[in-house]
């Protein structure tokens, strides 16, 4: 979902690439057995070692009654209080507080249920965390999770839903005119009862800026083995302030599609949409831009009545492990879509490491010169090929001289399968992320970064890498 300030409803971009990176480094893929049970009634899962339960509500309670008012707040009608019309995306429907919108079903789950009344006027919910407060700790990480099953509705009879688990910045609360640059995190949205997920950061200046306004930094999937809207699913966003750059990677049965680090905005814009607490919201819109953008159609063959149930939403905080994301997980196994810190290195030669001045502070490798290698061994490119290499670098070299960087796998003799060259870029600690397609590639390999020169003198330093589909 997206809030704007007064400007036309977004159009969200065409379906993309699915990302399908397997992920077990904390624990999600080894739960997702439990999380997609096809019952409707699950409990949240215990928090993996190291984790805590910061928030939890299993929507237990009588079957009829509203939320918990402790832990949840109902919007209510077509915008907020002086803040854009129709909730900023050109949805048509009034969001109530009714049980018939909302409400407990007696079997641990709640119900947000759209329905038509016989003018063909659209009613549904809307609840928000009271809280505001969900961010991870300093250097550490937060999980942000629900289980749910989208609306069970597929064709002509779901145009126009539209649901949705999100967060948007503190900020914005009480203010409803300073999106997207306080940030809005989609964990799970679905129109027209497709079977995809999209996850999307919103951030920056609308329309346009860094973030690509008002599309945003978003991706999408297919739900494993059950579609999204026969089966129950769970959606989570992991945030993380102990990588380097500082990450937000998103999940569904505990496979990771899609990440979005600090280093694919400036600085300030980051800081901007992060640097605060966030609020969580549930909700099912109807019409609107995104659903627009895939063909609209919300009249009078649309079913009334299809609920959103949602079986679980919890939040755990891992507190910082003092690694700043230089470490490889304890398996050996490496995110490809994830920032891979160059001097995490397994193995190298002619590299030192040094102190970095780029954001995020850290180490990076240097005196890069022809023939010099670094190894990274247990990358894992799941089965969804990536496409594109891109690397964090800079470059002091003088004269005119430059080099290429390169990507082999298994072998440093093997031939490339993607480089760039690179030249002086106006100092050593001057960065800057240069980004490189490649052959495609799936699966785990081991990767090593070579550096080609036609000139003895060193052209290089690497800070992190990553790779993308």
């Amino acid at each position: 979902m997206s809030e704007s300030s007064g400007t036309p409803p977004r159009r969200r971009r065409s379906l993309r690439r699915a990302l399908v990176a397997l992920v077990g480094t904390l624990g999600l893929a080894a739960a997702a057995a439990t999380l997609t049970s096809p019952s409707a009634n699950a409990s949240a899962p215990t928090p993996p070692t190291g984790w805590s339960q910061v928030f939890l509500d299993d929507f237990t309670g009588a079957a009829g009654t509203g939320v918990n008012t402790s832990n949840w707040q109902y919007a209510t009608g077509t915008s907020y209080p002086g803040g854009p019309a129709n909730w900023g995306t050109g949805e048509v429907e009034t969001m109530t507080n009714s049980t018939s919108n909302v409400s407990l079903d007696g079997n641990g789950n709640l119900r947000i249920t759209p329905l038509r009344d016989s003018a063909g006027r659209w009613t549904s919910g809307r609840i928000e965390t009271n809280r505001t407060d969900f961010q991870p700790p300093s250097g550490g990480r937060m999980r942000v999770e629900a289980r749910l099953q989208m609306p069970n509705v597929t064709g002509t009879a779901a145009e126009g839903y539209w649901p949705a688990f999100w967060m948007l910045g503190a900020p914005y609360r009480g203010n409803y005119h300073n999106w997207p640059s306080v940030g809005e995190l989609d964990i799970m949205e679905n129109v027209q009862g497709l079977n995809r997920v999209w996850s999307t950061m919103h951030c920056g200046t609308n329309p346009g800026g860094p973030c690509n306004e008002t599309t945003g930094i978003g991706n999408s999937t297919p739900c494993p083995n059950t579609t999204c809207q026969s089966g129950f699913h769970t959606y989570t966003m992991e945030w993380d302030r102990s990588a380097t750059p500082e990450a937000l990677r998103f999940f569904v049965d505990g496979v990771n599609y899609h990440t979005v680090t600090a280093a694919q905005v400036d600085a300030t814009t980051w800081n901007n949409a992060t640097n605060h607490g966030f609020f969580i919201i549930l909700n099912v819109a109807m019409g609107g831009a995104f659903t627009d953008a895939f063909g609209g159609g919300l009249d009078g063959d649309t079913r009334s009545g299809v609920p959103m149930v949602v079986d679980y939403v919890q939040v755990l905080q891992a507190a910082g492990g003092g690694g700043g994301g230089t470490t490889p997980p304890p398996t050996g196994n490496r995110d490809a879509y994830a920032a891979v810190q160059a001097e995490s290195h397994d193995g190298q030669s002619g590299a030192v490491t040094e102190t970095t001045t780029d954001t995020g502070g850290g180490q990076n490798i240097g005196s890069l010169a022809n023939g010099d290698w670094a190894l990274y061994r247990g990358v894992d490119f799941g089965s969804t090929a990536a496409r594109q290499f891109s690397a964090r670098v800079a470059s002091g070299v003088a004269g005119g001289a430059s080099g290429l960087v390169e990507v082999r796998l298994d072998s440093r003799t093997a031939a490339p399968v993607g480089s760039f060259a690179l030249a002086n870029t106006g100092g050593w600690q001057s960065w800057r992320t240069v980004p490189a397609n490649i052959t495609p590639v799936t699966g785990t390999h081991d990767v090593y970064l070579t550096f080609t020169s036609g000139q003895p003198a060193d052209f290089v330093n690497v800070n992190w890498f990553t790779f993308g589909h």
